[in-house]
């Protein structure tokens, strides 16, 4: 048995993995408070991972909290890996299609933990200056533009994407959906929360584009900046209560995943 198909069969690692998904939900649910916030003029915390992460922290037990974020995220980073190393689909090319896309997830989880792990050690900070000096540095590198024309689009990409996947309902293909009207619950949620969270990822991809279009890279803030552009858009306030709540959604989609995802 090699190392991976090891990790992929230990149960411990499996029940960190669903520890995962449900941390990541309490994440979203965070995010997408907010963002509210955002909407009705009232928040002052960023409306990001950062922003959630900074909220936890604040509170009571917040580092035990980002502790064990931090590790559940981590396992679901080693579970994903494993997933790409063992895709095992006849089609060469859709075994290398699997293998990309949890490697994405892998490196997705993988930077959230990180995110998680430097708030609990009490080095976190906001990701709308790191977005903006990356995009500075990308700018400056030779073909900076185009390269970060090429990081904007990659993100719009992964947006459309999960719009896709909440408007086909392709995300039920990952868990075991429960019978009745706990399913048809659960998989609401899953859409209007995929496809909520593929609207904003959508903007920060533009912005991206827009930052390398003006060579200005403060117009790349991240999620934060994307969901103000939100807010400021005519009806801009009620479209971002609404992506606010299909942040919530997705966040609390991510609890049934915890339960439920075919790992």
């Amino acid at each position: 048995m090699t190392n991976a198909a090891a990790a992929a069969k230990n149960p411990a690692l499996e029940k960190l993995a669903r520890v995962g998904h449900a941390m990541n939900g309490v994440l979203h649910i965070l995010i997408g408070v907010l963002a509210i916030f955002v909407a009705l003029g009232s928040g002052q915390a960023s409306a990001d991972q950062s922003g959630a992460l900074g909220t936890v922290a604040s509170n009571p037990a917040g580092v035990v909290l980002l502790w064990v974020m931090a590790l559940g995220l981590f396992a679901l980073a080693l579970w994903q890996i494993a997933s790409a190393v063992l895709a095992r689909e006849s089609d060469s090319k859709e075994r290398w299609k699997t293998r990309l896309k949890e490697g994405g997830k892998a490196v997705a989880y993988l930077v959230v933990g990180i995110t998680a792990l430097r708030f609990a050690l009490g080095s976190g900070t906001s990701s709308g200056g790191q977005t903006q000096s990356f995009t500075s540095t990308l700018l400056q590198a030779p073909g900076g533009v185009v390269l970060v024309v090429l990081v904007g689009l990659g993100v719009a990409a992964v947006g459309a994407y999960f719009v896709y996947s909440g408007a086909t309902k392709r995300f039920t293909q990952e868990i075991r959906v429960p019978s009745g009207a706990a399913g048809t619950t659960a998989v609401r949620l899953g859409v209007v929360g995929y496809v909520a969270k593929g609207v904003a990822l959508v903007v920060v991809g533009l912005l991206f584009v827009w930052a390398a279009l003006t060579a200005d890279p403060s117009k790349a803030t991240g999620l934060d900046g994307a969901l103000h552009a939100i807010a400021s858009l005519p009806f801009g306030v009620v479209l971002l209560v609404l992506v606010g709540l299909g942040f919530i959604a997705y966040g609390v989609y991510c609890f049934v995943r915890a339960k439920n995802a075919k790992l």
